[in-house]
């Protein structure tokens, strides 16, 4: 059962009121109702885990992850421990009925990774601090998660709202920044354990509209006037047909991005990929000769 428990700091407060306020995770996914027992401070709340057995993830005595269900499938929990500062004062039921002092409380995040996911966060006892609890490749994915990594920053000569003719080059690039091209550094931590990601672009895919694609090893040159007819030296294209009978008269161009993802923490390492687009057009003209 999972059990989630709310202490109310203000007396005015009624059980009733509580048991409004308090989350239902499986009452709002539609499986069994929650059981909620009151007094005038304290609500806990008990409800089945979605994952079938009935069962929150363990983190008593240092278990933690998955709970198997004595033998039975595995639920889709990813749990997390965090030693709470401070720790709950005497006679808290956070302490399960031990003293403080006796082992110690800890904050426990479990993800739910079902076609309905969700966080649920509670309070735990534990005689030794939970072991395997933090798995260093989920708080990976967290850090990734604060990059708030993008598609590259698109530039393209000739520039959207110009002109290129047939057989002329097209230079396409992307601005440095840590959010569109890298690297891009950020940390997430659980308990004791931290991990930091760094994540760069190893390549841009350039699909040009007409049937091919250019990819690209590096950022690309912007282009400058000074140029003129000159092919970019590393990230370029000519077209061999005109845009005039594409919709809009431009072709569409997408640049996608493939971001490659280091991390490490707690004497592992590991690799992410992920990929981002951009889409930008533009117009190219038929060269005319005249006599």
């Amino acid at each position: 059962m999972l059990i989630r428990r709310i202490t109310a700091t203000a007396t005015a407060l009624t059980a009733a009121a509580l048991a409004l306020t308090l989350p239902s995770p499986a009452h709002a996914d539609g499986h069994d109702s929650a059981d909620t027992h009151c007094d005038l401070f304290i609500c806990q709340v008990e409800a089945n885990d979605p994952g079938g057995d009935g069962k929150a993830p363990s983190g008593h005595g240092g278990r933690g992850g998955h709970d198997g269900g004595g033998g039975g499938k595995k639920s889709k929990w990813s749990c997390t421990y965090k030693r709470a500062a401070p720790q709950p004062p005497a006679g808290s039921m956070d302490w399960e009925g031990h003293k403080p002092g006796d082992g110690a409380v800890y904050e426990q995040t479990c993800s739910y990774g079902g076609d309905d996911a969700y966080d649920v966060i509670r309070m735990v006892w534990a005689a030794d601090p939970p072991k395997g609890g933090v798995d260093p490749a989920v708080l990976a994915q967290r850090a990734v998660d604060k990059m708030r990594l993008r598609g590259p920053d698109i530039g393209i000569a000739p520039k959207a709202g110009g002109h290129g003719l047939v057989g002329l080059p097209v230079w396409m690039w992307t601005a440095k920044t840590a959010e569109a091209y890298g690297p891009n550094t950020a940390t997430a931590t659980a308990g004791a354990v931290t991990v930091t990601a760094t994540a760069k672009v190893d390549q841009i895919v350039w699909d040009m509209g007409d049937g091919h694609s250019v990819t690209c090893t590096t950022a690309g040159t912007p282009y400058k006037s000074s140029y003129g007819k000159k092919s970019s030296p590393d990230c370029g294209y000519r077209y061999l047909r005109s845009s005039k009978d594409e919709p809009g008269a431009k072709y569409p161009v997408t640049a996608t991005s493939t971001w490659t993802i280091d991390w490490r923490g707690a004497g592992q390492t590991g690799q992410l990929t992920q990929t981002r687009q951009s889409q930008t057009q533009v117009s190219i003209g038929q060269l005319k000769v005249l006599n």
